[in-house]
């Protein structure tokens, strides 16, 4: 077999041309789906790394459709916590939040902001880390205490020196001023769905601004990744039978949208790159017309190896090397320049390059396949051609 892929390297320098046309289609199929899965799992990693890993253990509720205000079905106070938590299995913590439009005013400043009222240990549950200063305490929240914790982007505005830990803020919600102080600004973050501009105790917003209210949003930390994304059917289905309504509420996890994005990211590869695939078997065809041409042309050569004693297999045999050899070579290069490709779409797109390895071994193993497929047919015409005709070279 071996002496069979040299005869057949000789045979491919012998007729450049030919060759080259014959791997196009190949080279062209395996780059294809190679570029194609390679891009879908960048983009999948990239999303990844937008949402980060903190918070993928966390389940958030909200009201559903047409459930909102007074007209909830289901009230998210400390009853429903302390039922929440008693009749679900998995449950780490559970918190609750307020949101709120505001106005933050310092000296001649103001900003429109989106405000969270929470509770303490939500920001450090979502794994926010401070730049300066320190987090809310428990009697931050039991007391209601006027204190504030802005987002980097917030404080810079305000704050360019780096001096706000300490200042006071004015916060006006509709026609209510309230005067805060500046205990903390945390970090900028790069990654993860909380981004908040500013926190203030719950206990203040129950107390102050909103006495003795339903929390908006309710959010549930599981005991690990995959119970939270557990966790989202099963409270779906808790509230709806503790409501009568299947859309008393919303329930969603960032580990379940990750996960439903990469079902689709991968569901979109697979269709994208069975599509470029039939570039292979566009490609098979134009190899199985060439190797038939090449049988006709070598007839002579066939004609003097039976002669010499070759058997029918081993002129099969032949044909069969030189038809995969074509496809083996255009697979590497279609494997090379698929990643060549890939790399420079991802350097100018600024994505995590991603390199799909099964799919690199899954197209080339397939252009082989097709290689051999497409090459039967020429080859058992070979091996058939009748010794004294092939000589004739009729």
């Amino acid at each position: 077999m071996l002496e069979d892929f040299l005869y057949a390297i000789q045979s491919f320098t012998r007729n450049k041309t030919r060759t080259f046309l014959s791997l196009l289609g190949i080279i062209i199929g395996v780059a294809s789906v190679i570029v194609i899965t390679s891009m879908g799992a960048s983009s999948t990693k990239q999303v990844a790394q937008t949402f980060g890993t903190a918070g993928l253990d966390v389940v958030s509720i909200n009201g559903g459709r047409l459930t909102r205000g007074r007209n909830a079905v289901l009230s998210f106070n400390e009853t429903f916590r302390e039922e929440l938590f008693d009749n679900i299995s998995g449950i780490k913590k559970i918190w609750y939040k307020n949101s709120l439009s505001a106005t933050l005013g310092y000296n001649d400043l103001s900003s429109s902001v989106s405000c969270s009222a929470i509770e303490t240990g939500y920001l450090e549950m979502y794994n926010l880390e401070l730049q300066e200063g320190t987090f809310f305490n428990v009697t931050d929240n039991q007391e209601g205490t006027q204190k504030i914790i802005l987002s980097s982007d917030v404080a810079q505005d305000f704050f360019p020196a780096g001096d706000a830990i300490g200042k006071k803020i004015m916060l006006v919600v509709g026609k209510v001023t309230f005067g805060f102080e500046i205990i903390g600004v945390l970090k900028e973050q790069t990654s993860g769905m909380e981004n908040g501009s500013a926190y203030i105790p719950r206990g203040f917003y129950s107390k102050k601004i909103m006495p003795n209210p339903n929390a908006d949003t309710v959010m549930v930390q599981a005991i690990s990744n995959q119970i939270a994304t557990q966790l989202v059917d099963i409270i779906t289905n808790y509230c709806t039978e503790k409501s009568g309504n299947s859309y008393a509420v919303r329930v969603t996890s960032m580990q379940s949208m990750l996960n439903q994005m990469s079902e689709i990211t991968n569901t979109m590869s697979m269709m994208l790159s069975a599509i470029a695939a039939i570039s292979l078997l566009v490609g098979g065809i134009g190899i199985m017309n060439i190797m038939i041409v090449t049988v006709t042309e070598r007839k002579q050569e066939i004609g003097i190896r039976k002669a010499l004693g070759a058997s029918p297999s081993d002129i099969r045999q032949q044909f069969l090397v030189e038809s995969a050899s074509i496809t083996l070579i255009g697979g590497i290069i279609g494997v090379i320049i698929g990643i060549i490709i890939s790399l420079c779409v991802e350097y100018i797109q600024k994505q995590v390059f991603v390199i799909n390895i099964k799919a690199c071994f899954v197209s080339f193993i397939f252009s082989v396949i097709t290689g051999i497929f497409f090459g039967l047919n020429p080859a058992s015409r070979a091996a058939k051609l009748d010794p004294v005709i092939a000589l004739s070279g009729e």
